[in-house]
């Protein structure tokens, strides 16, 4: 069991800060007050100083201190002196024929991750990303083929956001009447990296994004998706309180050790308990089980009436996501025979059972398809399933 691949314990490349003056983006309220009152702002204007800042960073999507006007001329200079607003920078950017949107974004160091909006009528939906790479080494997910390279800064991941804003051309002009209709209306945390192998820059940069002055989103709009670090899943709630989604994926420990092999360390059975115990849990908010349907793995009627036994007594909604197939993957989708049938016994068993609609499959944009361009060095066909265990 202690030799199961899950994680390295993110011993990841050591991050050295780059030298220079400092990145006011992805810092709290505290430490940006902190970082201000530490180049000479008076104490007491400091924490008014923030809330002007923030919101010209956040709600107005501004990142020239010179247009910060409501802050006198020389402040504004000495800010400049000392502080940036940067963001990740886009590398390219391909748009799909349903109009998902994927980018791929470059971060300090030169590591690249990928950032994904998808448009529905109702909603837009902005997949992030939290490391680059990731530890899992889930056998059906092409982003587990390629090695972990470090956590994201906080400002790296709420940068995704304020970059996705930037391209949809969707801030504010100061002054004008808020609208409700958003295109960037929903964030989740389903891109590259395990997000809770990197707890406290995610919620750092959650709690930035559902700041009432800033990008204002709802908590319920944000979803938070892994594998089943169960330590830190009451820590989710108690932190972010965002909703829960979790990549569950098989219904017995058999099968879930080798498909998300993190389950050799908390089986499905501690799991659930974990997610029993999720402190936000209602009717109203629901956990989201992801379940990828593999053909003859996972995908047969006596896993559904597993499935509906294993979660009964926990409000859920059972996402179905027809595999996403990519270059040397070790399975293939199920059919559409195979899913409808799946699905219409979780939905008689009372859950809600969705089958997610594959979108952006022709840019790789589709979920488990994420992999940045400069880190695709490729583990072979054979390496994936020796991973697998295959």
């Amino acid at each position: 069991m202690a030799n199961a691949p899950i994680t390295q314990d993110v011993m990841t490349i050591p991050r050295k800060l780059p030298e220079g003056p400092m990145n006011l983006v992805g810092l709290t309220r505290d430490a940006m007050r902190d970082a201000l009152i530490a180049h000479g702002t008076p104490e007491k204007q400091a924490k008014m100083r923030v809330g002007q800042i923030w919101q010209w960073i956040y709600q107005w999507g501004v990142r020239d201190f010179a247009l910060m006007t409501n802050l006198s001329k020389t402040y504004r200079a000495e800010l400049a002196e000392t502080f940036v607003i940067e963001i990740p920078e886009v590398v390219s950017k391909q748009v799909s024929t349903d109009g998902t949107r994927k980018w791929l974004v470059r971060i300090a160091g030169g590591h690249e991750v990928e950032v994904v909006y998808i448009p529905e009528d109702s909603r837009g939906t902005l997949c992030i990303s939290s490391q680059v790479g990731c530890t899992l080494t889930c056998s059906f997910c092409h982003t587990g083929t390629q090695k972990l390279v470090r956590n994201l800064t906080a400002g790296e991941i709420v940068g995704q956001v304020m970059m996705a804003r930037d391209d949809l051309e969707e801030w504010p002009t100061p002054g004008d009447r808020n609208v409700e209709t958003r295109l960037l209306s929903n964030i989740v945390l389903m891109g590259m990296g395990e997000p809770l192998y990197n707890f406290e820059n995610v919620r750092d940069a959650m709690k930035i994004a559902m700041d009432a002055e800033g990008i204002q989103l709802s908590r319920r709009r944000i979803t938070l998706s892994t594998s089943g670090v169960v330590p830190e899943i009451a820590r989710t709630a108690e932190e972010i309180g965002c909703q829960l989604a979790v990549s569950f994926h098989a219904t017995t420990d058999e099968v879930r050790d080798t498909l998300v092999p993190i389950n050799k360390r908390w089986n499905i059975e501690t799991l659930l308990d974990a997610l029993r115990a999720y402190p936000k849990v209602s009717n109203s908010e629901r956990i989201t089980f992801e379940y990828v349907m593999l053909h003859g793995v996972n995908d047969s009627d006596e896993d559904a009436h597993r499935l509906v036994k294993l979660i009964e007594g926990i409000p859920a909604k059972i996402n179905l996501i027809p595999f996403n197939e990519w270059p040397g993957a070790p399975y293939t989708r199920s059919s559409n025979n195979r899913i409808r049938a799946f699905s219409e016994i979780v939905y008689q068993a009372g859950y809600a059972s969705p089958v997610r609609k594959p979108r952006g499959e022709d840019i790789m944009a589709a979920c488990g398809q994420l992999k940045s361009a400069t880190e695709r060095a490729r583990k072979s066909r054979k390496q994936i399933e020796a991973d697998a265990g295959l």
